[in-house]
């Protein structure tokens, strides 16, 4: 099978591709975590009564599209999920959780990363929810992490490598590089 190559630099990474493989990590954390969540999990403001009729790919690629989702930012809606989880260990990413955590940490994240970034009206037209909503998911989602809205740049870097190194049709330029040197022989040392 042939292996697309992606760079080291998320900043590089062509933004479909990368939308992409959020939305597959999202995908598959939905699907696991609907296979164990108990019926009886106590809704929050992030639950819909059921599962919007667009995929997580579709809703995501609709996000980064018309909110101009910038290559940080999709990596930081994986970390503040990593955050709201280790605070909030009742909270669950679910296909009932997930679209509205979607629109929510999309909107904190271009506000937190971006000179510049859309009205929350715009985000709510994006998301498919009302501005009143958003207004009361951003507070909750900023509750949820403590504040801790902002991360750094190795943190962006490790969760883009494993975003990367999890697709079997994806290597990184560096992870390629260094596969194809041929290993470095040293001459033997004069032992006098």
């Amino acid at each position: 099978t042939p292996v697309f190559v992606m760079p080291d630099s998320y900043f590089d990474a062509d933004i479909d591709r990368l939308t992409r493989l959020v939305a597959s990590m999202f995908t598959r954390v939905v699907q696991h975590n609907d296979r164990l969540m108990p019926v009886t999990q106590k809704p929050t403001r992030f639950h819909s009564r059921a599962p919007p009729n667009i995929t997580i790919s579709d809703y995501l690629q609709r996000v980064t599209k018309y909110a101009l989702l910038e290559p940080a930012c999709l990596l930081l809606l994986l970390i503040y999920v990593d955050r709201i989880c280790e605070r909030n260990p009742g909270f669950t990413i679910s296909s009932l959780t997930v679209h509205r955590f979607i629109i929510t940490a999309a909107t904190v994240a271009c506000k937190c990363l971006c000179d510049a970034y859309c009205t929350n009206s715009h985000y709510a037209k994006v998301g498919g929810v009302s501005m009143h909503e958003l207004n009361s998911l951003e507070v909750e989602l900023l509750h949820m992490t403590g504040w801790h809205l902002v991360a750094t740049q190795e943190q962006l870097l490790q969760y883009y490598f494993t975003l990367v190194r999890q697709d079997p049709a994806l290597v990184l330029q560096s992870d390629l590089a260094s596969a194809t040197q041929p290993p470095q022989v040293h001459p033997p040392e004069d032992k006098q």
